[in-house]
């Protein structure tokens, strides 16, 4: 039986064939290895908050509303929590984070009944009465618990999840955009 050059040919090809599906099966597993272990996300699956790690449990710290009544958790509302840390004199920089919050809370649309604005401590004077709005009584217990509720730059902010766990920091002066697009991620969430 002889080789011809027409069988030689087909049998190159039929190697480059298999080398080329080996190289490209295993060359994107391995570049999906090298991206995952430097650390590399894709912009949309990256939050905006600083994740704590572990996440802060407030379940057994009872918080009070200004009134006097409890604050219940009742995780099967699913209700989101943004948690406000204003400092004891605050005046404009509260009225208008009041008003940054409360619009990110009417971005939510259909959504925004599952969010609450927890602010602990004092409202400042004149602030709108908000239907998302709790005011509770300031604890100092509960801001030594947060971490770095205290920052001399402004007004730190925290989300909740519906369980009592503080899951996400944002900084004095975060982009209200970023902070609207991780709860409207994690409102998704069933």
């Amino acid at each position: 039986m002889t080789v011809t050059a027409n069988d030689a040919a087909r049998t190159r090809r039929g190697r480059l064939m298999l080398i080329a599906l080996f190289v490209l099966f295993f060359g994107s597993a391995f570049g999906a290895g090298i991206l995952r272990f430097t650390g590399w996300m894709p912009a949309g699956l990256k939050n905006h908050g600083q994740l704590l790690q572990p996440p802060l449990d407030l379940r057994a710290s009872p918080l009070q509303l200004a009134d006097g009544g409890a604050h219940a958790w009742d995780p099967a509302a699913r209700i989101w929590r943004i948690l406000v840390l204003p400092p004891s004199q605050c005046a404009s920089d509260c009225t208008t984070l009041l008003a940054e919050l409360d619009k990110v809370w009417r971005l939510f649309g259909h959504n925004a009944d599952q969010v609450e604005i927890l602010w602990l401590g004092d409202l400042p004077d004149g602030a709108p009465a908000l239907p998302e709005l709790r005011a509770l009584r300031d604890d100092p217990a509960l801001r030594a618990q947060l971490p770095d509720a205290v920052d001399p730059a402004g007004i730190p902010l925290y989300v909740i999840d519906p369980n009592g766990f503080v899951i996400l920091r944002y900084p004095p002066h975060a982009d209200p955009a970023g902070l609207r697009a991780d709860v409207a991620k994690l409102l998704k969430l069933k």
